[in-house]
């Protein structure tokens, strides 16, 4: 039997970017900082008109909040609005539901005193005493302390959003992902981040309260699955865009341009969707792999 937290909150740690997603040893060093996303322990997210669950994973407290999600006028891009409060039942564990006052959420980064790099906060110390969630293919843990790490603060949501609905049953010819890591995928939900659409991050209440899906936790089931290739091609890319400092950022919002690891990463994910393993593999040219994709 899993212990519930009693009392209060914590920040439950995710370590997404990098890290886990790499399990091959890199040829040079593409890890210079460390991104994490921290859930609170004391809520939950949920689909618009969805039943709030009765039973939770024991990293939720004996009261959590329950957040519905309903889209914001951009895909991807939603508002939570506090719906239910769930407490735990002391005979069966299980948890009972009662509605709420009904409040739209605002996000809660400003509360934290550091510098913001979009949804993440950066916090420029090392972490010598965190005992980091080891990668989710090798089972490593991180063994060197960062130079800084990304903290994305977010909500946990248990279920598959209906936004993604196609994702699971689209036609796939070559089959990646495969069926099993599909479930797995599906099975671990998603995350909502407090970050707003670029075109609304001037509109002080848009700003506010407009969050975002964050699909980490997919990402880091499906690079875990690539083949040791796949995962070679991805880390020239991101190095390239480094080095070349394609991934520099402006002082516009808007991002109008500029190129990032969203960028790589996305059309990773379709080439590997849309193409054979003998495209990978027979007559393997990775400089010829690689210059395709920057060209696409």
């Amino acid at each position: 039997m899993e212990n519930k937290i009693e009392a209060g909150y914590v920040f439950i740690p995710l370590l997404s970017g990098s890290v886990p997603e790499f399990y091959i040893q890199p040829m040079m060093t593409c890890i210079g900082d460390v991104d994490m996303m921290l859930h609170n322990s004391d809520q939950l997210a949920i689909p618009e008109g969805y039943t709030p669950p009765t039973q939770l994973p024991g990293e939720f407290g004996s009261c959590v909040y329950v957040f519905e999600i309903f889209n914001a006028e951009f895909p991807g891009y939603v508002y939570l609005i506090t719906s239910y409060l769930l407490t735990e039942c002391i005979d069966d564990d299980n948890y009972e539901a009662i509605h709420c006052q009904r409040t739209i959420a605002e996000g809660n980064r400003d509360s934290v005193s550091m510098p913001a790099h979009g949804p993440a906060l950066l916090d420029y110390t090392t972490f010598k005493s965190l005992s980091l969630t080891p990668c989710y293919r090798t089972g490593k843990y991180l063994t060197q302390s960062p130079s800084s790490m990304d903290l994305v603060l977010c909500m946990r949501c248990l279920i598959w959003p209906p936004q993604a609905d196609d994702w699971p049953t689209r036609q796939r010819n070559y089959g990646w992902p495969d069926s099993a890591t599909v479930d797995h995928v599906v099975s671990n939900g998603c995350n909502v981040v407090q970050v707003a659409h670029p075109q609304c991050r001037q509109d002080e209440w848009m700003n506010k309260y407009q969050w975002r899906l964050s699909f980490s936790r997919a990402e880091i089931v499906l690079l875990n699955s690539w083949m040791p290739v796949q995962q070679i091609v991805y880390h020239m890319l991101r190095i390239f865009m480094k080095t070349e400092k394609l991934t520099d950022s402006t002082d516009n919002d808007s991002g109008s341009g500029i190129l990032s690891n969203y960028h790589i990463k996305t059309s990773m994910l379709w080439v590997c969707e849309l193409k054979s393993r003998s495209w990978w593999t027979d007559d393997l040219n990775l400089v010829r792999i690689c210059v395709e994709l920057l060209h696409t």
